[in-house]
């Protein structure tokens, strides 16, 4: 494999949607130390006796929904978003997709490009927000596997891209195709982290105190509340949206020691004061997954009608649209 090679990177998903695997993918994921940063004997001990245990049944039931005749749809989006980058790039990158979690294995993938000896290697992290565990783990293991060979690549990883004009302007265009007067209110949902992890990167400052949820601080561009309101504000500049129209919020917490406002609180509330028909945009999620498809376009789509609510529509993510690989090419600068 000589020459340049890109490599995009997501979460990951289950082999398959039986039990066994889904409590394999499970345990990898929440194993690292990254996703929960708890001392390594009180990680193991939750993971592997508590979380794995409880979730990985009710995950399963998710996951067989979910699943199409062609498999996980945020592997078969990974697929087809590799088929067109490598049209677009022809002959100048071998273009490989790869997930953190599960497989296609990172590890596996990234030992055998080593061995092909390539002379460059982009990485890109299909997250738009920096996290320690989405982007920082991608990075850490790029780094340590690269330790232990005595020829490194050329190596570029790839960083956020929550303010770039070529990822605002493809989201907007997602939102674009609903026709906006026919919504009370636009809900942007983004994954949610424990607050603990976001306080991390900048002790000093109480992220409750830093209104970044009305301006962008001069320490935020590493913060993922900041970036994530920051996207928000950027979005609805672009499509034009007034103040009164639209929110953040944050979704898939594990607790209430997560980062808020809780997406599913914000519909109850929206649907009590007589907002009837929201449409939600998840911008955190470049390829519909678990989060999108079951979380919010069922499960909250079935809350919100509950709390009074007639219509939950979700703007589908960035998957394979032709103007999505166009603004890879541009923020991995390719």
């Amino acid at each position: 494999m000589n020459g340049k090679v890109l490599i995009i990177v997501n979460t990951g998903t289950p082999d398959s949607p039986d039990l066994r695997n889904v409590r394999r993918y499970l345990s990898e994921f929440l194993n690292d130390r990254r996703v929960i940063d708890l001392p390594w004997l009180l990680r193991k001990f939750l993971v592997n006796l508590i979380i794995v245990p409880f979730r990985a049944p009710r995950s399963t039931k998710k996951y067989r929904k979910l699943w199409t005749d062609k498999g996980s749809p945020l592997l078969n989006n990974m697929h087809k978003l590799v088929s067109k980058l490598s049209d677009r790039l022809k002959n100048e990158y071998v273009v490989i997709g790869v997930m953190r979690y599960g497989n296609p294995s990172l590890e596996k993938v990234f030992d055998e490009m080593i061995i092909s000896s390539p002379d460059s290697v982009v990485v890109f992290p299909m997250y738009p927000h920096y996290s320690s565990s989405t982007t920082g783990s991608v990075n850490e293991l790029f780094m340590r596997k690269l330790m232990v060979y005595e020829t490194i690549p050329e190596l570029k990883l790839t960083g956020q891209f929550y303010n770039h004009p070529s990822y605002i302007e493809s989201v907007a265009y997602m939102v674009r195709k609903f026709d906006l007067d026919n919504y009370d209110h636009i809900l942007f949902s983004y994954h949610g982290l424990p607050v603990r992890q976001i306080q991390k990167v900048h002790p000093e400052i109480n992220i409750d105190n830093c209104n970044c949820e009305t301006r962008f601080p001069p320490h935020g561009n590493l913060c993922y509340k900041a970036t994530c309101f920051e996207t928000t504000r950027l979005l609805a500049e672009k499509l034009n949206l007034n103040t009164a129209d639209y929110s953040t919020s944050f979704q898939s917490r594990f607790s209430r020691n997560w980062l808020g406002p809780f997406t599913d609180s914000v519909l109850k509330k929206l649907a009590s004061s007589g907002k009837k028909r929201v449409l939600v945009v998840a911008p955190s999620f470049t390829a519909d997954c678990l989060e999108t498809i079951s979380e919010v376009g069922e499960d909250y789509a079935e809350l919100f009608k509950s709390a009074g609510g007639s219509q939950l529509d979700l703007v589908p993510s960035l998957n394979d649209e032709d103007n999505w690989v166009e603004a890879i090419i541009k923020i991995a600068e390719l």
